[in-house]
């Protein structure tokens, strides 16, 4: 392959052939060779960039993926009957001959490699693992996944981590969709061990993320915490792999109650996240929207109203409202009304603690309105259903007033709660705070937004003149041609 062919396919042009499908445009088997020419390229010129730009052709290129195409392809990149050839054509469903894409020309012209690159064969597997998870036979893909896996511990190049990256993640998935998620949680923490050995940065991002995921999801917080925090710092070589580890870190500190780390984690996490992921987008709103509820915020109605979020969020915009009103009963009617949809997204468990802020926000509501109010009456504003509202009322009173949440007094003799007068709150310290926590953000911000700018090489120093810049130049011409004369001399 030549330089010219590299440059054109980096640039996203077609590489001169005569191999077209039925729609007259290049065929897929035709992409896939050209994208085997860019692996190959990368592989040889140690570029990591075109191997991750090879990814993200194939994932373009997914939906189209055949048994038919994979097939021809395998026999173009692998040596034909060989063992890595047939393990993975094993996995293959055979097709009709007249759903075979027809490719004579780019076949007559390029024979298979007899020693195929250790890059194009990891790229094999990823093909065929992909396949098999879209036509959902999870059982196959579960051998392939694991062949794969035993196949990137003896390989250890660095122009292979993207490849292997993304195989990780498949290999967990393929086990997550039959449910056997556990099972594979030691060889996760082996291969996050080898990744830390070899330097592989970008594996040690993603395996970490699946052992938190694994981890999570079968609510083991204490040892997602403990891995998270003995893990080597997370270097963010990857966006999608960040925005995954500040959404599993934020759901980890919603857990252990540390809901000011969550909030600034979770929606951090759903503003990096790319708009496509839109699913991802959502979860990380939804969490971040019951932590703001715990901290005793109550989120814009923008945050409901994002584009094609607003049918995902509806029942924790009801959820919203009925804090904000700190209405008991409503909030019970809401949490019954969308229980399952709580239960699936794994907010069950925070729910129930909202249920002390409904009841803190209703008594903060009452205090502003009466001056002197019988504990009996508050228990029937506050819709107490249990065998003793009134001492359960004084109960919750005397907790708020000790907490700081409401200014006021309790007349134990009498069965009153006694509202003091509202004071100036700008005679207090809370609008300094409100105003230092808003200029920390926007700083926070600022600081973020510089370390992401790229500045290219000197551009600090000053702009040379057009002359300056001509005798440079005939400086280094004269520089270099003095130099090549040396050379010829020493030849």
């Amino acid at each position: 392959m030549t330089t010219q062919d590299v440059e054109m396919i980096e640039q996203g042009a077609a590489a001169p052939s005569n191999s077209v499908s039925s729609t007259g445009g290049p065929s897929v088997l035709h992409h896939l060779k050209e994208i085997a020419s860019l692996i190959e390229s990368g592989a040889y010129a140690r570029e990591v960039r075109r191997i991750a730009r090879a990814v993200r052709l194939t994932m373009a290129l997914r939906k189209k993926l055949k048994a038919s195409v994979l097939s021809a392809f395998l026999n173009y990149a692998l040596v034909p009957r060989s063992e890595m050839h047939s393990r993975l054509s094993s996995y293959l469903p055979t097709e009709d001959e007249h759903d075979m894409e027809v490719d004579t020309a780019t076949s007559a012209s390029q024979a298979p490699a007899k020693h195929p690159l250790p890059e194009l064969e990891i790229y094999c597997y990823l093909l065929v693992l992909i396949f098999l998870i879209d036509q959902k036979k999870y059982n196959e893909a579960k051998a392939c996944s694991s062949a794969s896996i035993a196949r990137l511990k003896t390989v250890n190049r660095r122009t292979v981590d993207v490849l292997a990256s993304r195989l990780y993640f498949y290999y967990s998935l393929c086990y997550e969709l039959t449910g056997d998620l556990a099972e594979i949680r030691g060889i996760l923490l082996g291969l996050h061990r080898i990744a830390t050995l070899r330097h592989d940065e970008l594996g040690q991002e993603t395996l970490l993320n699946l052992l938190l995921r694994n981890y999570l999801h079968y609510n083991l917080y204490d040892q997602a915490e403990k891995l998270r925090s003995k893990a080597p710092h997370f270097e963010a070589h990857s966006n999608q792999q960040f925005c995954r580890y500040l959404f599993y870190h934020g759901k980890i500190r919603t857990i252990q109650l540390e809901y000011t780390d969550a909030k600034e984690s979770l929606l951090q996490a759903a503003r990096k996240a790319p708009l496509a992921a839109l699913g991802f987008r959502v979860q990380c709103n939804k969490w971040a929207i019951i932590v703001r509820l715990l901290l005793g915020e109550i989120p814009e109605r923008t945050v409901f109203m994002q584009k094609g979020m607003e049918k995902a969020l509806r029942p924790y915009f009801e959820l919203t409202n009925a804090v904000r009103v700190g209405d008991l009963e409503l909030f019970r009617k809401v949490a019954d009304k969308f229980s399952s949809t709580f239960s699936s997204d794994g907010t069950n468990n925070l729910i129930v603690r909202l249920r002390h802020n409904v009841i803190r926000t209703g008594l903060r509501n009452i205090s502003i309105s009466y001056s002197r109010i019988s504990l009996a009456d508050v228990a029937k504003k506050l819709r107490l259903d249990s065998p003793n509202p009134v001492a359960d009322a004084e109960s919750i009173v005397s907790k708020a007033i000790r907490d700081g949440a409401i200014d006021a007094t309790l007349d134990h003799a009498n069965g009153w709660m006694v509202s003091k007068e509202t004071g100036d709150i700008y005679s207090t310290n809370e609008p300094q705070i409100a105003f230092n926590s808003r200029i920390a953000f926007c700083l926070n911000m600022h600081n973020e937004a510089v370390r992401a700018l790229r500045f290219p090489p000197n551009s600090h120093k000053g702009k040379e003149s057009a002359e300056k810049r001509r005798e440079r130049q005939q400086q280094e011409q004269e520089l270099a041609k003095h130099i090549a004369e040396e050379d010829d001399d020493d030849f």
